[in-house]
């Protein structure tokens, strides 16, 4: 079996589309060229782009002029935060404190206050904690669902009860795999996880949205994001879009029960596991568990050597052998903890391989550790 069919880490990074990768060769023919150039191989790349830019908004619920490209999703989430706070009329800085690491980045840096509000056990903010903390913010930051436990977050309600400020929404496990939030100002997204190449982000803001492009000035992307854009990859990552669009519900329905046998099989194989995040208001591809006496980095080299690729850790910043930010303000077991994400190639084989390999694999991990009579 290829390490496509057993990669169950697409949260991560999703394998390459073939929708993609016929439309990223085609478009290396005909868009290398900078689209700014007013010769014709200049105005063929600008068609592209221009395409290319018409069918994500169409995706997005958004209008094409609304629409930028950037390099990948940490650099629109960044643009998303800082553009909205440099335009903002307050100077308070809320989000949730499950956001992603790229978020919290800049939170970190900013110079004004900030505010995170805590979440309940499944992993979702209240609204009406988080409507008081952000009344009378410069920005509001909440993501469409957690990007380790899958968990939808209130975004509309939330947005109802906030008219007049900025709701920066992180839409990058979202894209491609459930319907988006409504009410968003400022929304993030990221090729790599529907199934685009990486080095794409979109970055959309609402018109009237206050908005100012925290870089120096520059003329593409009427802005938002300097230098010549990838065209090609633009191009493979909203075909790939595109594609996951249109199968979205049938993808969904199909992966989501796939999930459901993962969480509930994981409960009653695995001794000492806790399941995590809302087991109905989630995305239909992520799951994410965690194992008592084990450590996550031996589980995972463990499942590798099986040939399953999942993630441990933070999945935004797993580098820094840190405790996930996500499970701590879950107030979740930190320790032995695997998230499991499904893509467009995962078949109902693939996982079943997969849950019956977990339980031998953490009592292995767990007897190594010295843990199994625990």
């Amino acid at each position: 079996m290829s390490d496509s069919r057993r990669y169950l880490d697409a949260a991560s990074a999703a394998p390459l589309h073939p929708v993609a990768r016929q439309a990223l060769l085609a478009a290396l023919e005909d868009g290398w060229a900078d689209p700014g150039r007013l010769y014709g191989a200049g105005r063929r790349a600008r068609l592209l782009l221009d395409a290319a830019r018409e069918s994500t908004a169409e995706c997005l619920g958004a209008r094409p002029d609304e629409v930028s490209f950037t390099a990948n999703g940490t650099q629109a989430l960044h643009a998303a935060a800082l553009g909205t706070l440099a335009a903002g009329r307050g100077t308070t800085f809320v989000h949730t404190a499950v956001e992603h690491s790229a978020l919290l980045h800049v939170a970190e840096a900013y110079a004004g206050p900030t505010v995170s509000v805590g979440v309940d056990p499944l992993g979702r903010v209240d609204v009406e904690a988080f409507v008081a903390a952000a009344r009378n913010s410069a920005a509001a930051a909440v993501q469409a669902a957690n990007h380790e436990v899958g968990t939808t977050q209130p975004v509309d309600a939330i947005a109802e009860a906030l008219p007049g400020v900025p709701l920066i929404v992180d839409a990058t496990q979202t894209l491609g795999h459930a319907d988006l939030p409504a009410g968003w100002s400022v929304l993030a997204g990221d090729a790599h996880t529907w199934g685009g190449p990486s080095g794409v982000g979109v970055l959309a803001i609402r018109t009237g949205t206050r908005w100012r492009s925290p870089y120096p000035a520059d003329d593409r992307e009427a802005g938002r994001t300097p230098g010549t854009p990838n065209v090609a990859a633009i191009v493979a990552a909203a075909a790939s879009l595109r594609a996951a669009c249109a199968a979205q519900a049938t993808e969904a329905a199909r992966l989501s029960a796939l999930i459901d046998r993962v969480r509930t099989t994981v409960a009653t194989t695995v001794p000492d596991v806790e399941v995590l995040g809302d087991p109905v208001g989630r995305l239909p591809h992520i799951v994410t568990f965690s194992c008592l006496y084990v450590d996550g980095e031996a589980l995972l080299t463990a499942l590798d050597k099986r040939g399953f690729a999942v993630s441990s850790g933070s999945s935004c910043t797993s580098s820094t052998l840190q405790p996930s930010h996500v499970l701590v303000a879950m107030g979740a077991l930190t320790s032995g903890n695997v998230r499991v994400s499904l893509h467009h190639a995962t078949t109902e084989a693939d996982v079943d391989d997969f849950l019956s390999v977990l339980p031998g694999v953490v009592a292995e991990v767990r007897d190594e550790l010295g843990a199994a009579g625990l």
